[in-house]
């Protein structure tokens, strides 16, 4: 016999919303168990017949996720003194160019989180989301999505050192995921992670004798940077996931 689990739980596994959205949507009376409005902390069964109330799939729907490119000299989150905070760059009067679906509503921009960071030294793709499947698709504990970065690099490395950054470092007494990392050309390395441990490629790189000089994230998943300049957003189109 299954064990019940909190509802707030299965609509975050099943990929409904997050658990926090779960708590909110069944304060409002928007979740219904069998037919009867779910109380915060319920738990359910397998069995049990779970209700998603149209008011929660509109506030679903109308959850934006946005695409960065940022510039070296932006932190991604919570901005150290000096420094600017990314989230800076999503500037409302730029809502008017994003064609009609997105009118200049300064509230679409509001509740807006970090979903992979990048530190003050990288530049590239960065994700900003309303949306907390989103953000635990991204940046969850067991996500598969694969992030891509170009390095540039100072230093030699021998075949072996080249096998290690592919798999077999550790980063704070932990054994890192396997990597994918290749040369692109003489002084520069691509690398494909699954996970994203503060400051990790340049940490990695380190640890085989390298210097990073420079880093860009081109790809998050399916969804890459492509043409999109320096400072520049855009939101993530419904034909788009990650």
């Amino acid at each position: 016999m299954s064990n019940p689990e909190r509802l707030s739980k299965v609509l975050s596994q099943r990929g409904i919303c997050s658990r926090r959205e779960a708590d909110r949507f069944i304060t409002n009376g928007w979740i219904l168990v069998n037919g009867e409005k779910a109380e915060l902390g319920q738990k359910v069964l397998p069995e049990d017949h779970i209700e998603i109330r149209r008011e929660a799939k509109k506030e679903l729907k109308q959850q934006y996720t946005i695409l960065l490119n940022k510039p070296v000299g932006y932190v991604s989150h919570l901005p150290e003194k000096n420094y600017k905070e990314a989230l800076e760059l999503l500037t409302p009067d730029r809502l008017s160019n994003l064609g009609p679906k997105h009118d200049a509503n300064p509230q679409r921009l509001k509740g807006l989180a970090v979903a992979g960071r990048l530190d003050i030294e990288s530049q590239g793709l960065i994700i900003f989301t309303q949306n907390g499947r989103v953000a635990k698709q991204l940046i969850g504990e067991n996500t598969e999505v694969e992030k891509e970065y170009l390095v540039r690099v100072q230093g030699k490395l021998s075949k072996e050192e080249l096998s290690l950054l592919n798999h077999g470092l550790s980063l704070d007494e932990k054994p890192l995921k396997p990597a994918k990392v290749e040369w692109l050309n003489e002084d520069q390395l691509r690398f494909v992670l699954k996970e994203g441990k503060k400051r990790q490629i340049r940490r990695m790189c380190e640890l085989v004798g390298l210097k990073v000089t420079g880093l860009k994230r081109v790809r998050i998943g399916r969804v890459k940077l492509g043409k999109l300049k320096e400072g520049e957003w855009r939101f993530l189109g419904e034909d788009e996931g990650f």
